[in-house]
């Protein structure tokens, strides 16, 4: 690294405070013995040189590597089949996983410092909108970083991990015009997020491949959330022309939808065929099981865990984008379009 670029020192920040090394150490372990007008100083310091602890010195007891799998959202169902799978990756490769949950309260210097400080090894960062500042303060800690389904398309290549979502969009809505519809509406998350921006691709392709019109108000974006499948759901209900099927962004949006017909009087599939994505366990379990597009959700969480271990141990990666095959699961949300 440029000799500007360096990490700073214990000695560095001492200098800089007129005081020694000794009282920045207790600052950062914590100590009560420092002044509070030093102690305020000295953590003032170790902000702007940008500090950042070595990694602890392994002693005689075993210490495993661990890698942080961080979220900036609540998790849910999606979110425990990635944990799942890094955590049997981790098992399988003796790596200890932690999970995490980061605000956006969060100082991004002292966040990213702080993941080195706790030793991790690499971050992984699972549907995440990360910004250039988050992926400049990484950079600067030299922490690895593979991202799962990232919100948004940072401009600085990023590591990821995903899946065929274009080609799941696709297989959706076939199934759907195969049936018969054609009046199909598409209900999806984050207009800006990549594997959204893919889905609503592959709903476009197979409708445009048969001329079935997609109107404005059928395709609507949200967030992946229940909620806006109830809402995004309800909507479309009031339009004039009701869609005869719906293609949902998430299993979650597919339940929103669920609810949002069977409030309405419209019976599934009878009335109405969903489809959704991601094949998480709520999607048997939903009254009528779902049917979706499967996501390898575990194998995305392993295959991230493998990744950031190999960029922490300096390899270089066969790609900086690994997309796994999606695959149509048919249950019993769909029928044939009715001809009342």
């Amino acid at each position: 690294m440029p000799a500007s670029r360096r990490r700073a020192t214990l000695a560095t920040v001492a200098a800089s405070a007129g005081v020694s090394v000794a009282t920045v150490s207790k600052v950062l372990n914590g100590r009560s013995d420092v002044a509070p007008a030093t102690r305020s100083l000295v953590l003032s310091l170790l902000e702007q040189h940008e500090y950042v602890a070595p990694p602890q010195r392994r002693g005689e007891a075993a210490v495993l590597d661990t890698i942080e799998v961080e979220f900036d959202t609540d998790l849910n169902a999606y979110s425990t089949e990635i944990v799942q799978g890094a955590v049997e990756a981790g098992t399988e490769l003796d790596v200890a996983v932690v999970v995490s949950i980061r605000t956006s309260a969060d100082r991004v210097g002292a966040w990213a410092r702080g993941l080195v400080a706790a030793g991790r090894r690499a971050l992984i960062a699972v549907t995440s909108e990360l910004t250039a500042g988050q992926l400049a303060a990484l950079s600067r800690a030299q922490l690895p970083l593979v991202v799962i389904d990232p919100l948004n398309l940072p401009q600085t290549p990023v590591t990821s991990v995903g899946s065929t979502n274009f080609a799941g969009g696709l297989a959706a809505t076939q199934h759907l015009l195969s049936l018969g519809h054609r009046r199909i509406a598409y209900l999806g998350g984050l207009a800006t997020a990549g594997c959204n921006q893919a889905r609503l691709h592959g709903y476009r392709a197979a409708m445009e491949s048969v001329g079935a019109a997609v109107p404005p108000c059928y395709v609507r974006s949200g967030h992946f959330h229940y909620q806006d499948g109830v809402a995004g759901g309800a909507a479309l209900f009031d339009l004039p022309d009701t869609p005869t099927a719906i293609f949902a962004g998430c299993d979650e949006i597919a339940l929103g939808v669920l609810e949002a017909a069977r409030a309405r009087g419209l019976r599934v599939p009878e009335d109405l065929s969903i489809v959704g994505f991601d094949d998480t366990q709520i999607a048997p379990m939903a009254s009528p099981p779902l049917t979706t597009v499967r996501q390898p959700l575990r194998e995305m969480g392993a295959v991230a865990v493998r990744t950031a271990l190999r960029l922490a141990a300096g390899e270089k990666v066969d790609s900086h984008r690994v997309e796994l095959a999606t695959e149509l699961v048919v249950r019993a949300s769909t029928a044939p379009v009715s001809s009342a």
